[in-house]
């Protein structure tokens, strides 16, 4: 009996224990979570200004949960709307090269994207920024510099790269939401996505990767896209970090074929699990 009572005195403690120490994260600002991320599966980052893989599978559980902004914690990788919906995404600029062939081939055919603007790059080159807004496109932070190895740093490191790489964004586009943010090399952590949906973006990955920014050629780049898609799906692709003129080349060609197959253009969910 006294060894039954001793535990139960010991797990009484514990629980009191655990209790103060979350309500000290609490105190602080801090998220404590008990799930899991939603990148746990994702494969090893690619090399900087790469993607390797899609940034994990949200549970239903995380993409129920909310922020106090009211934007789900978990990764959004549907495209809004209930029919044949595609979402297409574009990465690592604004690009002075590759950004206007980008833009141009979008206004040809009629398609709306979400850009994922690395800070930096939005700060060098904020009318390239502006044009994106100007053209009716969504903005995503895509952090200060795409630094694939945020979710080994400190907290602290993760929301500065996330909200200064927002805030750079803003400067660059002032009045101009920035309503998604994307982890460079899909390198989300609970925290950073408690970090993107307290400042009011949706944490955003993607369902099709061609990994165009690797220029594995345009036919292997139009395979993958063109292949059996995922319901309503996120298209990754770039128009930063490099040549992208294998991605100018995919996006004439593929625009086009998914406007035959009966799909419109949308932008990633952002408010629903």
């Amino acid at each position: 009996m006294r060894i039954t009572t001793t535990s139960a005195r010991r797990r009484r403690a514990g629980y009191v224990a655990a209790a103060a120490l979350l309500g000290l994260l609490a105190a602080a600002g801090t998220p404590a979570y008990a799930a899991t991320d939603g990148s746990v599966g994702r494969t090893p980052d690619a090399p900087p200004g790469g993607h390797s893989a899609p940034a994990g599978t949200a549970g239903a559980a995380q993409g129920a949960a909310r922020s106090a902004s009211g934007v789900p914690l978990g990764i959004s990788r549907l495209a809004e709307g209930a029919g044949r919906q595609v979402a297409i995404t574009i990465d690592d600029g604004p690009d002075p090269r590759w950004t206007p062939q980008v833009l141009e081939t979008l206004r040809k055919n009629h398609v709306k994207a979400t850009f994922c603007m690395i800070g930096t790059k939005a700060q060098k080159y904020p009318e390239l920024a502006r044009a994106v807004a100007a053209d009716g496109h969504q903005l995503c932070d895509h952090s200060v510099d795409h630094d694939v190895t945020m979710d080994h740093k400190p907290v602290a490191y993760q929301r500065q790269q996330i909200l200064d790489g927002k805030a750079m964004i803003e400067k660059a586009v002032p009045g101009v939401p920035v309503t998604y943010y994307r982890a460079p090399g899909g390198a989300f952590t609970p925290d950073s996505r408690a970090i993107a949906a307290a400042s009011g973006m949706r944490p955003l990955g993607w369902s099709v990767d061609p990994q165009d920014w690797s220029r594995p050629g345009l036919e292997a780049i139009l395979s993958t896209v063109e292949g059996k898609l995922p319901h309503q799906p996120t298209v990754l692709f770039h128009d930063g970090g490099g040549d992208r003129s294998e991605t100018v080349a995919a996006l004439k060609e593929y625009l086009p074929w998914l406007k035959k197959q009966g799909y419109s253009f949308s932008f990633p969910a952002r408010t629903t699990p």
